[in-house]
């Protein structure tokens, strides 16, 4: 990744490894999401799904359950993994996100030092206040299509992205990278 990259072609995708892997859990349950408006680190002040980096030796799925419980003191029900996003930043920062849906929680999400939970109906997700990438991908996952998704922002500004819709999720679980 060059400082001067402007597209997506500017970077060699088949060398790219992210900085950070991290996880994004999505619960939907009677209608609604559960989002959450972030309260510090990447994206602070925005509403997107819980989750966060992958500690050392864990799995993508072991991560989504711990930052469910760290972020909102729940535990996923029915956790399917439906994608992933490649983030690269013009600022040399990169982050490679595995994506999950959960049809529950086991408990009631409350708020943390890093969250605020929010149930929102799903004809009310508040695009407008979520990463500039999220109306892209999210859709998929809500109709429980996978997909893989690369994106290149500028700050909070996205400057190229590419989406490939998959007919159903993945068959199985993404090993760590």
């Amino acid at each position: 990744m060059t400082a001067a990259a402007r597209s997506l072609a500017d970077i060699d995708w088949e060398t790219w490894r992210a900085k950070d892997p991290a996880t994004l859990v999505f619960v939907v349950k009677n209608g609604e999401i559960l989002l959450i408006r972030k309260k510090r680190g990447l994206g602070a002040g925005k509403i997107n799904g819980p989750g966060g980096r992958l500690g050392s030796g864990e799995t993508p799925r072991q991560c989504a359950v711990r930052e469910m419980k760290e972020e909102l003191g729940v535990t996923p029900i029915g956790l399917t993994y439906c994608g992933e996003n490649r983030f690269q930043f013009v600022d040399g920062y990169s982050i490679h996100v595995f994506v999950f849906l959960a049809k529950g929680v086991r408990g009631k999400p409350v708020e943390t030092d890093e969250a605020v939970p929010m149930w929102t109906p799903l004809d009310r997700i508040p695009w407008e206040e979520m990463w500039e990438d999220d109306p892209l991908w999210l859709p998929l996952v809500l109709e429980k299509r996978g997909f893989q998704a690369r994106f290149l922002f500028d700050g909070d500004t996205m400057l190229d992205w590419d989406v490939l819709q998959l007919p159903e999720p993945p068959p199985q679980d993404p090993a760590a990278p």
